[in-house]
């Protein structure tokens, strides 16, 4: 049965700098530290971690908010497209970054399990600077 969940951090860098990173190719390789390629348009396909992660973007707010197909060549073949949404909340001179994964296959809990956080929050804090 498919789970939801919702993991947030706090960014030193603004919205919009967050957004822009996450929606080029060259942004979302340099502060994930991993090969990415992102058509940045609502229905363009993205690849990400070397093709690990694919999926297409649904739903562009520029600077608030970004929604996504997503899938990891962990998923099965009866498995569906999960989703995230990304939201960018103004903090002071910060932002905070909120993932909400739905969707996700039974059984794939290391997304929510600290995968977010290893693999995007955590470089994104190196890529961006200290808050």
């Amino acid at each position: 049965m498919p789970y939801d969940f919702e993991v947030s951090d706090v960014l030193p860098a603004s919205p919009r700098a967050i957004y822009d990173a996450w929606m080029s190719s060259g942004g979302h390789s340099a502060m994930t530290g991993a090969p990415a390629t992102v058509d940045p348009q609502v229905g363009g396909a993205f690849e990400a971690w070397d093709g690990y992660i694919t999926g297409r973007t649904l739903l562009l707010e520029p600077g608030n908010r970004i929604v996504q197909s997503w899938r990891t060549t962990e998923f099965s073949d009866a498995d569906e497209d999960s989703q995230i949404e990304v939201v960018l909340q103004p903090v002071d001179l910060a932002t905070r970054a909120t993932i909400r994964h739905t969707n996700v296959p039974d059984g794939h809990h290391s997304y929510e399990g600290g995968g977010w956080q290893e693999h995007y929050f955590d470089p994104m804090q190196g890529y961006f600077g200290p808050a």
